[in-house]
Parts: C-alpha cells; structure tokens; sequence
C-alpha cells in the first residue's frame, strides 16, 4: 500500500500542472480580461485615473480622455476595445500592474512557481492577498459542506436499510418517487423554489433569505447567536439536502440488498438469530464499508460543487461566491488560485479515499489490481 500511497502522490505533479496549464490556455482566448474591465472602468465610469495609477500616465490618461474624438480614428492603438481615447502609456502601465506584459508561457512558468509554495499573489480588485480571501472565505463553505453530508448521511442510511428491508413494499415505491424527485430536481432550482415559498418570495416570509447572520448578531447572546445561525442555514442545508441524499440512499439499499442474499445471512438466520441482530449485528457492518469510505469524496463532492450555486443564490460569503465572482471581475489570481487548491485538495482526497477503503477493508488491495 505505501508504494501505491507514494505513486498516487507522484502521480498529483502531472495531473495539476495538465488542469492549470489547460484553464490557463482557455482564458488566454476569452475576451474581457481584467485590463478590458480596468479600461471599461475608467472610461465608462469616470474613474479619476491619476487617482488611480498616479503619476504622467494617468496625467496623459485624462487630457487624452477628453479629447477622445480627435484621437480615438478608426482603432485603438492599444488593441482593447474600448479603450478609445486613453493613453498608450495607461494601457502599458494597468498591464504592468496586473503582470499581463510578459508573455503567456513566462507568466504560466512565474505562477506554477510560485504556487509550489502555496503563493498566491495579490487580488486584482479587491487589494488583498488571494490566500488571505480564501482563508477568510473557508469557514462558511466548510461549515456548509459538514452540516450537509452530516444531513445526508442521517437520512440517507437508515432510509437506505429500511428500503432494503422492505424492498418492492408501498413504503420503498413511495419513498422511490421521493428520491427520484431528489435526483432529478437541481439543488439551485430547489433552492429557488424554497425562497419563494418561505423567505418573501410569494407565500411565506419565514426565513431569511440573505447571509448567514442577521446584522445584529454581535449583540445577540450565545443561545441568540446559534438560534440566529441555524435560522440563517435551514433553507440552504434543505435545498443541499434534497440535492444529495438520493444517491446515497440508493447506494445504501443496494449495498444491504447484495449483503442480505449472502450465505451468512441465511446462516445467521437458521441459527434462529433475530433479524435486528443479522442485520446490525453481521449485515450492516459489511454493508457500510463503501458507504463510510466514501465519506472523503462525498464532503469534497458537497463542500466543492454543490456548495457554489447555494452560496451565490443565499448570497453566503464563501469560496463558492468568492470563485464566481472572481470569474465574472476576471480576477485571475484568484481564479487560479483557488482552482489551484480545490484540485490539489481534490486528488488528495481521492488517495484518502482510498486508504479509507482499504483501512476499512483490509482484503482490498489497489497494488495487486495495477
């Protein structure tokens, strides 16, 4: 095992650096930069450029702004649209800020760099240091993430064995459609439905539908402030919930099906065991192998990519809402580097995985399948 351990973890150099260099080459070719929303910025809005950048260039900036029909022609010099009417030196100056003046493969080379020591650089528009946004924003994803696979595994394996139990029964065809509505349904789109029927949407004003503490929780008491947090999480963890118990409990009901058909099983029972000890006393600890070990990837799954919809649709400042919105402000040092660090959490959780696997169930061994 420790020389499968060591070969995945070799195996996490390649498979980083092929996904970063494949998002890097992508944004390359997509227009809108974040020298495109600089320009638009101060163009469109006004923005006092010598303000901003200080110095002949901004000064440039403004007399060559307001003369913007004599030297605006038939293209900008620059080559950014939009960009009419500013100086060539502006232009040079933002890129020189935002370290777009050296080439494509220089720039790849400096962050891969860079990231091996888990540096990654300062945000473009928000004047803080990528790592520090990501630490700031990990609580809440975190929190949200525990509270629902917690959620999700209380429901999902009790429902699981009693549908086992009582397979092709009313209960197990009824509580099918359930988990086929939770299968089908998107966590978002429910999310908005639960907004419109309990947080003001339409009916009920309820719960709240922004944030994740009301605007007075520091005066709140301890009882207050738990009351005001779980108050602020019930429609989210709902709308996560539904999205993700479906396939856990049918991977729980399959599970105990294949275990109870077993020899033992019929053993057991001709034993004249109850059935409340087969099935806790000899099913359920086989049964659960592969639910538990699938604990890791099941948190990173609900923590990485259902979470980011809820956040931005709850307005809950996470690494969902921090991701998205670095994508639609092309703030690239956060993109990349909150990119860099959900896949490298990512391919570790997956060796867990399997260790997990393995601890739980020592007969299954990854080295004699390679």
């Amino acid at each position: 095992m420790t020389a499968y351990i060591l070969r995945r973890l070799l195996l996490i150099i390649p498979t980083l650096f092929g996904i970063i260099l494949l998002n890097f080459a992508i944004v390359q070719i997509v227009p809108g930069g974040p020298v495109e929303q600089m320009i638009s910025q101060i163009a469109g809005d006004g923005v006092d450029a010598t303000a901003r950048f200080g110095g002949q260039a901004g000064s440039e900036t403004m007399s060559s702004a307001n003369n913007s029909n004599t030297s605006s022609g038939n293209g900008s010099p620059s080559g950014y649209r939009g960009a009419r009417g500013l100086s060539p030196d502006l232009i040079k100056d933002i890129e020189k800020r935002f370290g777009l003046d050296k080439p494509p493969s220089e720039r790849f080379m400096l962050m891969m760099k860079n990231y091996l020591t888990f540096d990654f650089g300062d945000s473009f528009f928000q004047d803080r240091s990528v790592a520090q946004l990501m630490i700031d924003k990990m609580p809440v994803s975190i929190s949200l993430g525990l509270w629902t696979t917690l959620l999700v595994y209380l429901i999902s394996i009790p429902l699981g064995i009693r549908k086992a139990v009582r397979d092709g029964s009313r209960f197990d065809i009824w509580s099918s459609g359930v988990i086929v509505f939770g299968n089908a349904v998107p966590s978002f789109l429910f999310a908005i439905l639960l907004i419109v029927l309990f947080s003001g949407g339409r009916y009920f004003d309820w719960f709240p539908l922004r944030g994740l503490t009301s605007p007075n929780f520091d005066d709140l008491s301890t009882l207050g402030k738990i009351k005001d947090y779980f108050w602020h999480m019930v429609l989210p963890l709902t709308a996560m919930t539904i999205g993700g118990f479906a396939g856990l409990t049918m991977l729980t009901k399959n599970s105990f099906i294949e275990e109870i058909n077993k020899q033992y099983v019929i053993t057991a029972r001709a034993k004249g065991l109850t059935e409340k000890r087969v099935l806790y006393g000899h099913v359920f600890r086989n049964a659960m192998l592969i639910v538990i070990a699938g604990f890791p990837s099941a948190f990173i799954g609900i923590l990485f990519t259902g979470a980011m919809l809820i956040e931005i649709i709850f307005s809950l400042d996470g690494l969902g809402l921090l991701g998205f919105e670095a994508a639609i402000k092309r703030d690239y040092p956060v993109m990349f580097g909150t990119l860099y660090f959900f896949t490298l959490l990512g391919l570790l959780m997956q060796i867990i995985n399997d260790i997990a696997y393995h601890f739980v169930d020592p007969r299954i061994d990854f080295e004699s399948r390679e």
